[in-house]
């Protein structure tokens, strides 16, 4: 149980097993101080179970909280602005149209605001890759009708609802890279066909997608003008041979 190994690794000892009574040879003594000690125990397992609740809701607070639509930004600075913004908040990275320079946050967060100086040009590029992007979060860069490259690298709660979405962009998006999401399936690629445009497909390191193999071979025929990188043919051998070996 979760509090025996706490009070193993604890430094200080509770108070209530300090009282114990000298007189060991009591069995009376020693029963009351065996009681003592599970009723403190039977306290404290609760007392980390409510604990442990309230971190599990408050990370889920957190991850609604830094995807809320940031409306009031893009109603008084427009879309491009706002979806910049958003972007920078979660430590990522824009680039505007007919520009070089990307405008990044740095390992604080901290950004510059001189990227509200090109908030008339379109959004051409961005990066959240390792941010807590949601189906929600969506809606603040959904708008970006000129989007071309979108790195969505490494984000833990991307799933195959939020790739649905993604087909807003099919008239402009050339680079997606969704390498080592989590929780992306072959369900979640299958919605990408949409993307017609697109030149350039990294969807290596997705731990929940099966017969990769086949996967490729048919993401090749949905997308026949991309590149797609981190899935090979050879997947679908290797797979092949796990499978044997674990009915033998």
């Amino acid at each position: 149980m979760a509090a025996p190994r706490l009070l193993q690794n604890a430094k200080v000892l509770p108070p209530i097993l300090c009282r114990v009574s000298r007189d060991s040879s009591s069995s009376a003594s020693s029963s009351l101080t065996k009681h003592r000690v599970l009723h403190y125990l039977y306290n404290r397992f609760y007392d980390i179970e409510a604990i442990i609740n309230w971190s599990v809701r408050f990370k889920q607070w957190n991850v609604r909280r830094k995807n809320a639509h940031y409306a009031y930004t893009e109603r008084e600075y427009g879309k491009y602005a706002a979806a910049s913004y958003y972007t920078l908040s979660q430590k990522g990275g824009v680039r505007f149209q007919g520009q070089k320079d990307w405008y990044r946050a740095n390992r604080r967060g901290k950004f510059s605001w001189n990227f509200l100086e090109h908030r008339e040009l379109p959004v051409e590029c961005i990066d959240l890759s390792r941010s807590p992007l949601t189906y929600r979060g969506l809606d603040n860069i959904v708008a970006l009708k000129e989007l071309r490259e979108l790195y969505l690298n490494n984000c833990p709660h991307l799933d195959d609802w939020a790739l649905s979405r993604l087909h807003v962009f099919k008239d402009s998006l050339e680079v997606l890279s969704l390498a080592g999401c989590p929780s992306i399936t072959e369900k979640g690629l299958a919605t990408l066909h949409h993307l017609q445009n697109l030149r350039y497909l990294d969807v290596s390191d997705l731990p929940s997608v099966t017969n990769k193999g086949l996967i490729r071979i048919l993401m090749e025929e949905v997308l026949p003008k991309c590149e797609i990188v981190g899935i090979d043919y050879s997947d679908a051998d290797q797979e092949k041979s796990s499978h044997t070996e674990l009915h033998h």
